[in-house]
């Protein structure tokens, strides 16, 4: 069957369920829509947890950027798992005991004002579509490549979806089509990766195939190795990052994922407190079946497309820089042709021979120079994006149509799932944060859920035109929202349960200041919508840390000026202490119990 037709009937068919889903599953009280009634078994919601945390950015961009970092790629696969276990320890129980519909309500309540509410709010819109642009970037990719429109014609299309299921269905619709889109992508991200290990190594389990041999003998990862630095790039198994950049991204993207208001408001959904910690525990069970696949996904894709593009890289002891080596720009796959479409993969002959070089023209180093040289070669002439490698590596590896497909479902499901968590956490908090919590206290229940609706109509308009106008690659966009949330919400949520004394005061500067540097430093170097004041390299790094992990900087501001302001204002009341002892001492722990 023709791969556009197949790649329509999947993807048609995974929409018809999961509008389907949220049907069957709409909610019909406030009660439903933020938290889904509180009543979701911990198994579901961890499923639909793993499905809301792992986005477009996992799915899509991940294993690109673990393709061309390599080794220095794993400080994502650290932060990102990495946060779960704060979230399991330090908040998710917590703030299920709290029992309140959003992570705005509980600073507000436990910094007794309206002002932290409302700042909280600030911060977690800043978040939420700073984070929510690099899903409809995702979505906007994957259609405009596999359904062969333009990316404004796949946001509208993801748009409306989106739209569907999270205003009718709320909390409670996006939960049950959660489950199903986490199958969804899980098959779709795993199946093309065991094709591919089979191919390459033998071996069909992908995890032990990063460390399998070739068909030559030789280990696979040696011979990725050998080829990137033939072909003047760093070696795969190395990574290029500073140590002190490294400890930064990786603690913001940790600190960031405890923070996320829309996956924290997953906790809020089971029926106990102890289902709270049960949810991230299987979270991390169905997260990790992705995670321990992209590293090896990463690489297979990275070899695969130095395969195509040079035909000595397969060959033993063959020559790289060899003139027939290199693939004839006419008799390019098909695979190349589609995604020149999308303008994601582009060609420029700059030697004029007709034949593709692809290598790191930016390596100096005499010997390489001299050998590039030799061979006519005048400059990289093929650009690969970072988001294209784990949606093009089922059509570089030839695997068969239906996997194609099924892998443009899975981007799809993944970049749909999060965008729905996140536009209802904006929803929510407009609807029961501001409308209801600050400006209209005595709304009706029926009021607010029509206000809850309109405000993720807006925000999905918004939502669209930042994945038409996006700052950076998915999982670059992705990353800064993990710095505004580490530097802004999760240091005050950490402090509002394991600190009685601090006050509002104290809270509210920490906020405005780590939210403030943060968004101010990411804005310097990358120029969300304006201009980069400043060239994104080391060398103007303050400390050494590059935007990604600025969001540690931005968290140790909000903890000292949160501790300094509160010494220096008025002590906590002692009924919002006792209340905090409340929420971290467990039921029943003060009972007398007979010997």
């Amino acid at each position: 069957m023709d791969l556009k037709l197949l790649t329509y009937i999947i993807v048609g068919l995974s929409f018809v369920l999961y509008i389907g889903v949220a049907i069957w599953a709409r909610a019909a009280s406030t009660g439903e829509f933020y938290v889904a009634g509180g009543g979701v078994h911990p198994v579901v919601n961890g499923m639909a947890t793993a499905a809301d945390w792992m986005s477009a950015a996992s799915f899509i961009s991940m294993a690109g950027l673990i393709a061309f970092l390599g080794y220095g790629g794993s400080v994502y696969l650290m932060g990102w798992t990495g946060g779960y276990v704060l979230l399991a320890v330090l908040l998710a129980p917590y703030l299920r005991k709290f029992g309140k519909f959003t992570v705005p309500e509980f600073i507000g309540d436990r910094y007794y004002s309206r002002t932290a509410r409302i700042v909280a709010v600030v911060c977690l819109i800043f978040i939420s579509f700073t984070y929510v642009a690099g899903q409809m970037r995702g979505v906007g990719i994957v259609f405009s490549r596999f359904l062969e429109v333009d990316i404004t014609t796949g946001l509208i299309t993801g748009m409306g979806l989106v739209f569907f299921y999270a205003v009718l269905g709320g909390m409670k619709g996006i939960t049950y089509t959660q489950v199903a889109q986490y199958v969804v992508l899980i098959f779709a991200y795993t199946i093309p990766a065991v094709f591919i290990a089979l191919q390459i190594t033998g071996n069909p389990l992908p995890q032990l195939g990063l460390g399998g041999t070739v068909e030559s003998g030789e280990p696979f990862l040696h011979k990725l190795d050998t080829v990137v630095q033939e072909l003047g790039f760093a070696a795969y198994t190395s990574s290029s990052m500073s140590t002190i950049n490294i400890f930064a991204i990786t603690f913001a993207l940790m600190a960031g994922t405890a923070g996320l208001p829309h996956v924290i408001v997953r906790f809020f959904t089971v029926p106990k407190v102890k289902d709270a910690r049960s949810s991230a525990g299987w979270a991390l069970v169905f997260i990790a079946i992705l995670y321990t696949t992209a590293p090896a996904v990463g690489a297979m894709a990275r070899y695969n497309v130095h395969a195509t593009v040079n035909s000595a890289v397969t060959a033993s002891g063959g020559d790289l820089f060899a003139t027939d080596s290199a693939l004839l720009y006419e008799a390019r796959p098909e695979w190349m042709r589609r995604w020149e479409q999308t303008g994601l993969l582009k060609f420029e002959d700059k030697n004029g021979d007709g034949r593709i070089q692809y290598y790191n023209d930016k390596n100096t180093s005499a010997g390489f120079t001299a050998r590039a040289e030799a061979a006519g070669w005048k400059g990289n002439e093929l650009t690969v994006d970072n988001d294209i490698m784990v949606l093009a590596n089922p059509e570089v590896a030839g695997l068969p149509n239906w996997v194609i497909a099924l892998v443009a479902a899975g981007g799809i499901a993944a970049a749909l799932s999060t965008a729905a968590g996140l536009l209802l956490v904006i929803s929510a908090a407009i609807s029961h944060d501001l409308l209801k919590g600050v400006f209209m206290p005595h709304i009706s229940e029926k009021s607010e859920l029509l206000a809850g609706r309109l405000a993720a109509a807006v925000a999905v308009m918004i939502a669209g035109y930042l994945g038409y106008n996006p700052p950076g690659f998915v999982a670059q966009v992705v990353a800064f929202a993990f710095g505004l949330a580490c530097a802004s919400l999760f240091p005050t949520i950490l402090l509002g349960i394991f600190s009685k004394t601090m006050n509002k005061e104290g809270a509210i500067s920490g906020m405005l200041v780590g939210l403030g540097f943060t968004f101010g430093y990411i804005l310097y170097f990358k120029g969300i919508f304006i201009t980069p004041m400043a060239e994104n390299i080391p060398a103007n790094w303050l400390f050494g840390i590059s935007p990604e992990g600025i969001g540690m900087v931005g968290a140790i501001l909000n903890v000292v000026v949160a501790l300094v302001v509160s010494k220096l204002t008025a002590p906590c009341p002692d009924h919002i202490q006792h209340m905090v002892e409340d929420i971290r001492t467990p039921r029943g722990s003060g009972l007398a119990h007979s010997h």
